[in-house]
């Protein structure tokens, strides 16, 4: 899952909150979503694999979901 959020500073603490409860892997990176061609409108993903509890982060979507949405972002899936 990747959780997508406007600012790279929000993104960051994110990743760092849900790696502190368990969540792997909690990479940030810097992207181009499809249609934008500007760097400066690039978002920050956090992905995320699998949940504290051993299984994929998927299954915990609507938790995700509510953290991206008080950062001003959205959960989509790698796939």
């Amino acid at each position: 899952m990747l959780l997508v959020l406007p600012d790279r500073d929000e993104a960051e603490r994110l990743a760092a909150e849900l790696t502190a409860l368990g969540w792997r892997p909690c990479a940030v990176h810097k992207e181009l979503l499809a249609g934008e061609d500007d760097a400066e409108d690039a978002d920050w993903l956090v992905e995320l694999a699998t949940a504290p509890d051993g299984t994929p982060a998927a299954a915990h979507e609507e938790f995700l979901i509510e953290l991206a949405d008080r950062a001003e972002g959205f959960v989509t899936s790698i796939n």
